[in-house]
């Protein structure tokens, strides 16, 4: 097991729920908000040797990353190679999240496997994929785990958590269905990645996602029939229904082949972990 878990980007969806799960195992585990480690500024100096560093830090507001560039950059690209610089001088490793935005550009329609040429489409696509290149430029021993479509399912802005408020209701819903990726389950990510901090997994590149492919379309519908409401108030439409500011690949689907190959365990399928999430929230009573 890990020597410590230290968190960057504590305060978003991945940071909350790694904070959680490593703590309920036992771990010790330290945790940096951006406002307490702002990855773009001066390391705060308080990373030892033999800590395992899990960068959940990012900026990941996909279509604002259109319009401040420069911000996106600090933060996914800059900021990512100065985590890497720090635990370089520590002696700490490394796990730096990245996202299957960084494909996209070949229109390719099989899962993209770790070795595939990449080429995003969007500002966030680029400037994560250039945080790729400056980790593992800094620390070449980090490992850089690709994920896709992250959701929690709970109270949250996911969406996820959005298809479930308005199954609650009655109305109908439009959602894209030409837009395909790999849901994934942020307790089956945190699960991946707690695996990975504690060795016997071969780097740099990995991919953790649920297996499995699906539009935002399957994945509302499957939100609908687990929580017993009507998938058919869920009507398919084209992205150009919705325009958005940055361009989604409109195929990035995850392979787990070439990570399974490296010694992570593939993690289970979409649908299946989205029962998972969608379990009856807790009582407030």
């Amino acid at each position: 097991m890990a020597d410590r878990i230290v968190i960057t980007g504590a305060g978003g969806m991945v940071g909350r729920f790694l904070a959680g799960q490593a703590a309920s195992q036992g771990r010790e585990v330290r945790t940096f908000t951006s406002r307490e480690w702002d990855i773009t500024g001066p390391d705060p100096g308080e990373l030892r040797a033999g800590d395992v560093v899990v960068n959940c830090a990012a900026f990941t507001q996909v279509d604002l990353a259109e319009d401040d560039p420069d911000r996106a950059h600090a933060v996914n690209a800059t900021g990512a190679g100065n985590v890497a610089a720090a635990c370089a001088r520590a002696g700490a490793s490394l796990i730096h999240i990245s996202t299957d935005y960084v494909f996209g550009a070949s229109g390719a329609r099989r899962p993209y496997d770790i070795d595939d040429a990449t080429g995003p489409l969007s500002v966030y696509g680029r400037t994560k994929l250039a945080g790729e290149q400056a980790v593992l430029a800094a620390l070449p021993t980090a490992y850089v785990v690709r994920t896709s479509w992250v959701y929690e399912g709970a109270d949250g802005t996911d969406f996820v958590a959005a298809m479930r408020r308005t199954a609650a209701g009655t109305e109908h819903i439009d959602v894209v269905a030409d837009q395909i990726g790999s849901p994934t389950y942020v307790g089956d990510l945190c699960a991946a990645l707690l695996d990975i901090a504690d060795g016997g997994v071969r780097g740099p590149l990995l991919h953790a996602a649920n297996a499995g492919e699906g539009s935002r379309f399957d994945q509302a519908q499957a939100v609908f029939a687990a929580l017993g409401a009507d998938p058919s108030r869920v009507r398919p439409v084209d992205s150009d229904r919705h325009p958005r500011p940055a361009p989604r690949p409109s195929y990035s689907a995850l392979s787990s082949a070439g990570s399974a190959r490296a010694g992570l365990t593939p993690l289970r399928g979409w649908r299946e972990a989205l029962t998972t999430a969608l379990r009856p929230l807790p009582s407030t009573r």
